[in-house]
């Protein structure tokens, strides 16, 4: 009997088709996580419909019905079905050779993914448990924080009025004054920027221009780690600023 402190885990290398078929099949049953890579083809039929032809694929089954199909390339799966699919798996001859069929079925709406193996290189089934929840750091809050514990981390006698100040360009992150009573316009970013930062920033600054009375001074300050060269010449150009800093202490 095994443990339910020391979850089974099942591997088979270079299995037969039904091998593979009854090592998936059993990981089904007691909701392991299920991962199979071998050469198949892949077919989606629900909100459209796809054919991918074959090719040497991973792919996952995870207990709470989720199916994720990926390739050797990129982070993303190719194809993939949601959780609360219903997986099956089947040994069949086809066209004078056994396939095995893994299928993932939705019926609302109605959606099927269809992996077929002419070859299976590798099979594994784990039977473990997460409870833990991601935790997040380094976020654009963070950053937000720091700045508003310690103004003096933007500059000697900056002072913040408000956040989420909005705009007719959208929400400044912090809005506040500089030591010279100017309007300042904080921008925050918890990574490297490029060009798209600088133009949303300077989008708030034209829009609070606009909306104070006319000879007003609106400073713009970009608050990221880092910038791009491109983005540097943007904010010379545009008349905004820079200060590295980061979301969290080091």
């Amino acid at each position: 009997m095994t443990s339910i402190d020391q979850p089974e885990t099942v591997t088979l290398e270079q299995p037969t088709l039904e091998a593979a078929c009854d090592a998936v099949s059993d990981g089904i049953a007691r909701e392991a996580l299920v991962t199979i890579f071998g050469r198949c083809t892949v077919d989606y039929d629900g909100r459209a419909s796809s054919r991918l032809e074959a090719g040497d694929r991973h792919v996952m089954l995870k207990p709470d019905g989720a199916a994720l199909v990926h390739t050797d390339e990129g982070q993303q799966p190719v194809n993939w079905q949601p959780p609360g699919c219903e997986h099956a798996v089947s040994c069949l001859r086809e066209d004078d050779a056994r396939t095995l069929v893994l299928e993932s079925v939705r019926s609302t709406p109605d959606e099927r993914l269809c992996v077929r193996f002419r070859r299976v290189d590798h099979v594994a089934a784990f039977a473990g448990t997460d409870e833990t929840e991601l935790t997040l750091s380094g976020t654009e809050e963070d950053l937000r924080q720091r700045i508003l514990e310690t103004p003096a981390m933007l500059e000697t006698g900056f002072t913040p009025l408000a956040t989420e100040r909005e705009t007719s360009a959208g929400a400044v992150d912090i809005y506040g004054e500089d030591d010279a009573g100017r309007t300042v316009v904080v921008e925050l970013k918890r990574r490297r920027v490029g060009p798209d930062a600088v133009s949303q920033l300077r989008r708030y600054v034209d829009a609070l221009t606009r909306d104070l009375h006319a000879d007003a001074t609106v400073r713009g300050i970009l608050v990221a780690p880092s910038v791009t060269d491109r983005a540097s010449r943007l904010l010379a150009e545009h008349d905004l600023e820079f200060v590295a800093l980061e979301p969290t202490a080091e």
